[in-house]
């Protein structure tokens, strides 16, 4: 399948989310009981403890950017949708995926995007009344006729035990590490605290180029020069 794939056809993402809220006490009443029913089965934390994995929940979380990369013969570009209106950050995106990416040969590429940016986008878009572009309306479709490419599902070679981080793919193939600042553990407190959304976008920026430099280590192709990077 992937000796197929034309790479200009593929925009590369990552997402980065925040809980829609800072804190557990923050969540309002219904918001709350909600969360305490979710980890009503949790006996190592409580729910207010285990309020800091709000983040990963479409329900209780938002998206606060959105970066996407292209593959122009060898030249890679960086785009990123960020900051505090998420539903303009979702339109914004949507218009792009319905402008170029709304023919069958054009493929989203993340890593763990299957488990988590794609569905993620998905359920945020219809959470704040934004369609569903064509690349991220799945339902009824046969497994086929999805355009999604996973880095990590496609690493696993069929193997389902566990998951295996970008940052663990990256240093075992030599690319330069995008975790050389903050992790996704960090995006929370970087957003709701330092309140530093530009540190999260270059966070982003460099995971999508690590997608990107991965999948080309799996076609057994040159990584991507530092210098036919850009940044839109």
């Amino acid at each position: 399948m992937l000796e197929n794939i034309k790479l200009t056809d593929v925009l590369f993402l990552d997402v980065e989310t925040a809980p829609v809220v800072h804190k557990y006490s923050q969540l309002d009443t219904t918001m709350r009981n909600m969360w305490d029913s979710k980890f009503r089965f949790q006996k190592e934390e409580s729910p207010e403890e285990g309020y800091k994995k709000a983040g990963i929940y479409a329900e209780f979380a938002k998206i606060i950017c959105i970066s996407v990369g292209i593959l122009t013969e060898d030249k890679f570009r960086v785009k990123s949708f960020y900051g505090d209106d998420e539903k303009k950050i979702l339109t914004d995106f949507a218009a792009l995926l319905n402008k170029h990416y709304n023919t069958k040969d054009k493929m989203l590429c993340a890593h763990n995007g299957k488990e988590f940016d794609f569905p993620f986008m998905a359920r945020r878009m219809l959470i704040n009344g934004v369609k569903l572009p064509k690349l991220l309306n799945i339902a009824g479709k046969k497994p086929w006729e999805i355009h999604h490419l996973d880095t990590m599902e496609l690493w696993k070679f069929g193997d389902y035990k566990s998951y295996t981080s970008l940052n663990l793919l990256a240093a075992i193939f030599n690319i330069p590490t995008p975790k050389d600042d903050i992790d996704g553990s960090d995006v929370a407190r970087v957003y709701w605290e330092e309140k530093n959304i530009e540190r999260i976008v270059t966070y982003c920026q460099k995971d999508v180029l690590t997608v990107a430099q991965l999948l080309l280590r799996f076609l057994n192709q040159p990584l991507i020069d530092d210098k036919n990077i850009s940044i839109a």
